[in-house]
């Protein structure tokens, strides 16, 4: 809803700039464009579902994995044609992609990417 999204930028880039870590489909691209670290984070769409698949069944909400994944699908492809903040890495973005690791070797990775791009390392 780009009336939503234009009314949020501005609070967006003040909570930025303070120094803070923001995710979501725009941040490099449009919410901070300038950061220092932008990180891409992406799975499959089969990794991506199966893992929402399995949230949604631990709060108990029944849903059938080819339901989660289609749905996915469908967010994904309507995302990257909207006019407004399409889904796409940044040019400067690192790709960080979680499709094989668990959450905790997904936090390790990105933890390095920050690092050695501060220089860290």
């Amino acid at each position: 809803m780009p009336g939503v999204r234009a009314a949020l930028l501005a609070f967006q880039r003040r909570f930025a700039a303070r120094g803070a870590v923001l995710d979501g489909r725009d941040i490099g691209t449009v919410v901070a464009p300038d950061a220092a670290v932008k990180l891409f984070v992406t799975a499959s769409a089969a990794a991506r579902a199966r893992r929402r698949w399995l949230e949604l069944q631990g709060r108990g909400v029944a849903a059938s994995l080819a339901t989660v994944e289609a749905e996915l699908q469908a967010r994904d492809a309507q995302d990257a044609a909207r006019e407004a903040a399409p889904l796409k890495a940044a040019a400067d973005a690192v790709v960080l992609d979680t499709t094989e690791l668990d959450a905790d070797a997904a936090f390790a990775r990105a933890l390095e990417i920050v690092r050695s791009r501060l220089g860290f390392t």
